[in-house]
């Protein structure tokens, strides 16, 4: 069995022209260590371990050098500070964070509507469910807003994972999905009506789904990573649900304990679901119904405003703008400053409203 290797395990393999020349980039500037090294009177091989993983490099190889990507908790102490560097094999070497803090980009405003009956596509994502993007120019990178859909019920394939967000919102519309989460006890059933707050990096797993279950996910910033967690076993043996990570604690609000109250909009109503409160006002979630009175225009000050329909009709007006009639399955998004109004809406109308911060001014005209 050779030296620093597992009864099985992986090498990758990198061409060179002169091994000598590879040898003191390797170990000197890399820090890796020299396994082995053949043949003795003229190296044509040596391989090399370091930073998790294992190198063969080879004279003559076939393959192309390739990027090797170094992330170190202290990048600046790494390869006297140097991002990139380029080995004598010519194998590209980028070192960057471990950890990198998350990037929140500046929001990109724009007036945004997106009908169902515009058939933007469903695209296959993870663990096979079926995403409709419902913001497509994701305002800059400041948020993403998808439609996900599970067209056969069952078992799940999700595996326990957590997601590195400032934000993160899942709203149940229709059906049903078992899901268990880190320090919150056993799974807990989202039925439609319900939604989840998931804290940055907490835990979870989707366990199972009803035919045709529906969400709506909001997720900010736009791009985020997802990482699986392979040591952890979801249920956790702790329930805290005072726990805060960073920040923010786990919400599961259920529309079957809803209080209902006047909307910040003459003409209509609304619950809270106390997303607001236990994110610390990151961002504030309202579900919005037809009330008394008539309807006004009004424009508002928060960062990001989305609204998508989950039932029944109202008319979306824009000064400058052609109204739009909009129906179940519809979003829109109102740029800060902009005057509209929502207007003419049914009796079984139904929205949801999003917004970052949480807590904004509404202007009256």
């Amino acid at each position: 069995m050779t030296q620093n290797c597992d009864p099985t395990c992986a090498e990758i393999r990198l061409p060179t022209r002169e091994l000598r020349d590879d040898i003191p980039f390797f170990t000197k500037v890399l820090g890796m260590r020299m396994d082995m090294i053949y043949p003795a009177d003229d190296p044509r091989v040596a391989v090399f371990s370091g930073h998790g993983i294992r190198l063969r490099i080879e004279k003559d190889a076939p393959e192309t050098p390739g990027t090797l990507r170094i992330l170190t908790e202290k990048p600046d102490e790494f390869a006297g500070g140097q991002r990139v560097l380029v080995a004598p094999n010519g194998t590209r070497i980028e070192v960057e964070e471990r950890d990198p803090p998350l990037v929140m980009p500046e929001t990109v405003h724009s007036f945004v509507v997106r009908r169902l009956k515009d058939q933007a596509p469903w695209i296959i994502g993870r663990a096979g469910m079926h995403y409709r993007d419902l913001v497509p120019d994701r305002l800059g990178g400041s948020i993403i807003a998808s439609h996900i859909r599970i067209p056969d019920g069952g078992p799940v394939p999700d595996m326990v994972h957590f997601h590195k967000v400032g934000f993160q919102l899942i709203f149940c519309i229709h059906g049903w999905v078992d899901v268990v989460y880190e320090d919150q006890g056993d799974k807990m059933r989202l039925t439609a009506g319900d939604c989840f707050i998931q804290p940055p990096e907490i835990r979870h797993r989707v366990l199972e789904a009803s035919d045709n279950v529906q969400v709506i996910e909001i997720g900010v910033p736009a791009e985020h990573v997802t990482e699986i967690d392979h040591e952890m076993e979801l249920p956790t043996p702790f329930l805290r649900p005072d726990r805060e990570w960073q920040g923010q604690r786990f919400v599961y609000n259920q529309a079957r304990d809803a209080t209902w109250q006047p909307f910040r909009l003459p003409g209509y109503i609304c619950r809270d679901t106390t997303i607001a409160e236990n994110t610390r006002w990151v961002a504030g979630v309202q579900v919005v119904r037809r009330g008394q009175g008539d309807t006004v225009w009004a424009s508002h000050d928060t960062d990001i405003h989305f609204t998508f329909v989950m039932n029944g009709e109202v008319t979306l007006e824009g000064e400058g703008r052609d109204s739009y009639r909009l129906e179940q399955g519809d979003a829109f998004v109102i740029p800060p400053g902009m005057m509209t109004r929502l207007a003419e809406p049914s009796e079984d109308v139904e929205l949801l409203e999003v917004t970052l911060p949480g807590t904004f001014n509404t202007t009256l005209k």
